[in-house]
């Protein structure tokens, strides 16, 4: 894999619906592991020295590996590559926006040729391990972190309790250090009413509820992130059985949802989404909010059949190139807020293209 190949193409893993089930709701399932150093002080408090120590220290283990999987991943540094790069990193969901802010030779990116596997590199803990794969396979990303992890601790000593587990920057993730979530696209509960209901119901079974870009960002084309609150005291396992079980519980209401809509409002549903559709593909200036609601629209026509001849791949990967950087990145060049709105909706319109646009078909479900 070559540095570009992941920079510059629009692909990551959690983008193929074709390889995950519930895919129609469940967009991707995450395993992330917090994980630091026994004898270095936490990010927040690291000087230059022993943020490059963590970096070396992290760096060789990697470089030694005999394991496969771990070896076969590229490792970038920040200060080598732009911050319009590490953005879109952000954008792809393989880093956090935290960790993309800084152009720091002692931060940096452990990465798969397909982004399913990201291990961030004195980010708020000296390590994050990373699995993000389509549709709902917690178990299949937790199998895989715990590879990655495994292999790691056999040349780290990882900061451990006997009484507090794993040991890390923030306390809620103190324990297993991990954090489990899926993000679901959620048209049905949101145009019935029910999200804040359902919503207040999930934060008391201990979940937590964020936006598409996690902790801090609002919930926008009813795209929504659901994860546990809770690290200590629970096992990994109950952790992902848990959110497994509500996660299936939240897909099931909204099938429920999407059936009542199409049968009590069939005209009406039809009109929204085809509307939706008009709007993107003939939208000269679109701003990032106004389009990733259409795009949930069209994605809910796409899933219901309304909309016929657009894969969810191409909705996916919309999600991501609309954004700033992958803008910016297209055009070559900075650019001001409303000449990315005119480029978004030029995106748009070539990604919906290639579509096969005259074979997409509008309210033809009986």
């Amino acid at each position: 894999m070559s540095e570009n190949d992941l920079l510059n193409g629009n692909f990551v893993a959690w983008m193929d619906a074709k390889e995950g089930k519930e895919s129609d709701i469940v967009i991707s399932s995450r395993i992330r592991l917090a994980r630091n150093l026994q004898d270095i002080s936490f990010p927040y408090f690291m000087n230059a020295e022993k943020a490059q120590q963590s970096m070396q220290e992290i760096s060789e283990a990697w470089r030694q590996s005999d394991n496969g999987l771990l070896s076969s991943l590229k490792l970038l540094s920040f200060n080598e590559i732009s911050a319009w790069d590490r953005q879109i990193l952000v954008e792809k969901h393989l880093i956090s926006p935290e960790h993309g802010v800084a152009e720091d030779a002692n931060r940096g990116l452990l990465v798969s040729e397909d982004g399913s596997i990201a291990i961030m590199i004195n980010e708020e803990d000296h390590l994050r391990i990373q699995v993000v794969l389509p549709g709902l396979q917690l178990e299949k990303c937790h199998e895989l972190a715990q590879i990655v992890d495994d292999e790691l601790e056999k040349r780290l000593d990882f900061a451990f309790n006997e009484q507090r587990g794993y040991l890390t920057s923030c306390p809620t993730n103190v324990g297993t250090g991990m954090r489990a979530s899926v993000m679901l696209h959620l048209p049905g509960i949101a145009i019935s009413g029910q999200r804040s209901r359902i919503f207040q119901n999930i934060h008391q079974l201990g979940m937590a509820v964020r936006g598409l870009y996690g902790e801090g960002t609002e919930i926008i084309g009813n795209y929504v992130q659901l994860s546990n609150q809770i690290t200590l005291g629970q096992s990994e396992n109950e952790i992902i059985t848990n959110l497994g079980i509500i996660t299936r519980q939240m897909v099931e209401q909204e099938k429920i949802l999407r059936k009542s809509l199409q049968q009590d409002m069939r005209y009406q549903l039809e009109d929204r989404v085809g509307r939706a559709y008009g709007i993107l593909t003939h939208a000269r200036v679109i701003n990032s909010n106004e389009a990733l609601t259409l795009l949930s629209d069209v994605r809910l026509g796409m899933d219901l059949g309304i909309i016929q001849g657009i894969s969810p791949y191409l909705i996916n990967q919309l999600v991501v190139a609309i954004k700033p950087a992958h803008l910016q990145k297209r055009s070559g060049g900075e650019m001001e807020a409303f000449m990315r709105d005119v480029k978004r909706a030029e995106v748009i319109k070539e990604i919906l293209f290639k579509s096969k646009q005259s074979e997409v078909e509008l309210g033809k479900e009986e």
